[in-house]
């Protein structure tokens, strides 16, 4: 912080200055005033945080410095330094504003001391800015994000409110318009990557996009992305300047985002249009990929596609699955998406749902295909279909719901036993806590039967043979990876860290750190 010393003495000013080692103790000594009409002419440029003066001095007295600074630069500190000690002058010194009264007979370190205490003071009425600025703004964002999930356009105190909080969105009709752009992940993140984006990194571009606009332009965090309200000049013409500002704020916070701008309306009682074709139109950002921006008008005139696939569809769909050829199933659904993203009238939503014709079309084949060669069909088990990664990799999608039934119908067909293939399906799943009877389900087989055949054909009872298969993957886990204990124990199955403790204590003979440190491997000592 800022200290400036002001006494017309030139031996006090210079042994204060010199004195006390202030730079040590986080303090930046600026060149000492020899008045205080000096001092006040020096303020404005150097802002100093903390000012001790002496009170009589020739000219301007420092308690008349007091009351121009506490009028002009009520945050600064000022601490009298006098040579009397007389009650009246502490008295008026407080009245001024004045911090601290000390006397110039004052040890260094009592002075040091009372800097100190003007740099908390500081230090506390700035957090609590801070804090009360963000508050503040946490509250306009909320009320702005209730707003635009508003179906209802809003009514005129809605409108007087919100000119309230953001006066600089404030639309005069015939000079001003109003956009709505939602930014959100470019397409460089994969899915698994997007819960790691730091919110910090999203804050920073819309602080930054704030701070570029001289318009008017305020964001707030909208699903996995942000909102930005801009207002326009009307005499501006189409959204490049915006782009490039977007652009330019990118590059400072070093972000990989995909940008939509909705249509443009001429009045605040239209947002939630303006907000519709934002969104509608951030929709298209897989169908446009490479694009990183995308505005209402490129696309407002598509219809969609098919959305159902047809049967020549469904007999490609085959050929790709009886090739039981990962490269060519990989390359039939590549030339698949190629040819929807070169229609123009693609449209995320009947994309969406023409793939999801694809994805039921691979079932009836796995149907088809199991009953042909006399065994009973039951869909395989899967994860629930993400819509939205769908819609953003499907690519991805489609591939790994393709070879599950691939897979699927190989286990059926492959001759393999039973018991072996739960084996397998229960090493897949070790932290799910599978039970017996849906591992019975997955191999087709009545859980009773299951049970008895599974006994004979490993030796062990079901329960058994995974409470060793999940320690055995334990022991594993511990031996070579970093691992906290309490995520292997998640790994397996296990929540309750005393019961996995105790199990795993029962078939090793030691607790899992006991484990761990015994299995570490020691550098050489050569």
């Amino acid at each position: 912080m800022k200290v400036l010393i002001v006494d017309d003495e030139v031996i006090i000013r210079t042994g204060l200055s010199t004195v006390i080692n202030w730079k040590s103790n986080g303090f930046s000594v600026l060149e000492p005033a020899a008045s205080a009409e000096e001092a006040m002419i020096r303020i404005p440029e150097e802002q100093p945080d903390i000012i001790f003066t002496d009170i009589r001095m020739t000219g301007m007295s420092g308690l008349d410095l007091a009351r121009e600074v506490r009028n002009e630069h009520p945050q600064t500190e000022i601490i009298i330094l006098s040579g009397f000690d007389e009650f009246i002058y502490a008295q008026q010194a407080m009245r001024e504003g004045v911090s601290e009264y000390l006397l110039k007979t004052s040890r260094p370190d009592e002075i040091l001391q009372a800097a100190t205490r003007a740099q908390a003071r500081i230090q506390q009425r700035r957090q609590g800015d801070e804090e009360g600025r963000a508050q503040e703004q946490t509250v306009n964002r909320s009320f702005l994000r209730k707003m635009l999930a508003s179906v209802s356009p809003p009514d005129e105190q809605l409108v007087m409110e919100l000119w309230g909080r953001y006066p600089e969105l404030r639309m005069t009709p015939g000079e001003h318009m109003l956009q709505v752009w939602m930014i959100t992940p470019g397409h460089e993140w994969d899915k698994d990557e997007l819960s790691c984006i730091p919110e910090t990194m999203y804050r920073a571009l819309g602080d930054e996009l704030v701070r570029l606009w001289p318009y008017g332009c305020e964001w707030i965090h909208w699903n996995e992305g942000i909102l930005v309200l801009v207002r326009m000049e009307e005499r501006q013409e189409g959204n490049s300047r915006f782009e490039y500002i977007i652009q330019e704020a990118k590059e400072e916070v070093h972000c990989k985002i995909f940008t939509a701008c909705g249509q443009t309306v001429n009045d605040i009682k239209k947002l939630r249009l303006a907000l519709d074709t934002a969104l509608e139109t951030a929709a298209f950002e897989w169908l446009l990929r490479p694009r990183t921006f995308v505005s209402y008008e490129d696309i407002r005139e598509r219809q969609g596609v098919r959305a159902v696939c047809t049967m020549e569809e469904e007999r490609e769909l085959a050929a790709w699955f009886r090739a039981e050829d990962c490269a060519v199933l990989k390359q039939g659904i590549g030339e698949l998406l190629a040819r929807i993203r070169q229609n123009p009238q693609a449209t995320p939503s009947s994309v969406q749902a023409y793939l999801q014709s694809l994805m039921v079309a691979g079932y009836r084949w796995l149907e088809r295909a199991v009953q042909s060669i006399g065994l009973s069909y039951s869909p395989p088990s899967s994860d629930t279909l993400d819509l939205a990664h769908l819609a953003q990799n499907p690519e991805k999608v489609l591939l790994h719901h393709f070879e599950t039934l691939i897979r699927y119908h190989t286990e059926l067909v492959s001759g393999i036993s039973p018991v072996q293939r739960a084996i397998s399906y229960i090493h897949e799943h070790l932290g799910q806590g599978l039970s017996l009877q849906q591992v019975a389900r997955h191999v087709h087989m009545n859980s009773n039967y299951f049970s008895e055949l599974f006994k004979r054909e490993t030796g062990k009872n079901y329960i058994e043979f995974v409470t060793e298969a999940k320690m055995q993957k334990a022991m594993t886990m511990l031996r070579e990876t970093p691992a906290k204990i309490s995520e292997v124990a998640n790994e397996v199955g296990y929540e309750d860290m005393k019961y996995f403790n105790k199990l795993f204590k029962k078939f090793t003979g030691v607790t899992p750190s006991e484990y761990r440190a015994k299995t570490e491997i020691h550098p050489s000592m050569d």
